[in-house]
């Protein structure tokens, strides 16, 4: 069964204009996943996101980054494709 939700998928830095326009669209009830330069987010505190957070695991290791809060979750591609299927709207970032 899918979820009503929206899973974000953002790979724009937090310097990017669609970064602040994709945080700007969150909803409590969506899901946001962090990929590429999405996940520079976790570095700075760029990020204040009022659903559930994850971030790719193999980015954020491309990176040299730690997801250093609670409230983010690492996931690996196959647990990215679960989320996809999940989610009956996903926007792309």
């Amino acid at each position: 069964m899918k979820s009503n939700s929206t899973l974000h998928i953002l790979n724009k830095a937090p310097e990017h204009p669609r970064h602040k326009t994709c945080t700007q669209a969150l909803t409590p009830s969506d899901t946001l996943v962090l990929i590429e330069n999405g996940v520079l987010s976790v570095a700075g505190n760029h990020l204040d996101a009022p659903c559930k957070l994850y971030v790719l695991k193999a980015d954020t290791d491309a990176r040299g980054l730690e997801a250093a809060s609670e409230d983010i979750t690492t996931i690996n591609y196959d647990e990215l494709v679960q989320l996809t299927t999940k989610h009956a709207k996903i926007i792309s970032w």
